[in-house]
């Protein structure tokens, strides 16, 4: 699986779109994984402020790495064992990459069109593909 240059374009860009609100932007996420999976909130123990605030730098990394798959790659292993050691099972992935999604469409508005949407789809999938790959493997 591979995402184009027009995908990692349209991804960067509107990542941008979402940072100036990135402190909402984690609520809406983990108020939605949270109502996907209710077992999931075990997972996090400290403030989630402080954890969106992670997230979104996460985020911002993977994004801009995504233009340089070979840079990002090292990234990816490395979050992918410091999940493992938070509990985080292949089957999670899938109700974090739909609450990414949710998020997306929340904060992007009419700007999430259906092109905007399959670009984070397939970026989403090659990271967890990515990370689960080298965790579970």
């Amino acid at each position: 699986m591979s995402i184009t240059a027009r995908q990692i374009l349209l991804v960067q860009e509107s990542f941008k779109q979402v940072e100036p609100i990135s402190e909402q932007a984690a609520e809406i996420f983990y108020n939605k994984l949270f109502e996907y999976d209710p077992n999931l909130r075990s997972l996090f123990k400290g403030d989630l402020k402080a954890q969106g605030k992670k997230l979104m730098a996460t985020l911002k990394v993977a994004v801009n790495g995504a233009s340089n798959l070979d840079e990002l790659i090292p990234v990816l292993h490395d979050l992918a064992e410091r999940h493992v050691g938070y509990g985080v099972k292949p089957q999670d992935y899938t109700p974090v990459g739909n609450a990414l999604l949710f998020t997306l469409k929340s904060g992007l508005g009419q700007s999430y069109t259906p092109e905007l949407r399959q670009a984070w789809v397939d970026t989403f999938r090659l990271i967890a593909k990515t990370m689960k790959a080298h965790a579970y493997s």
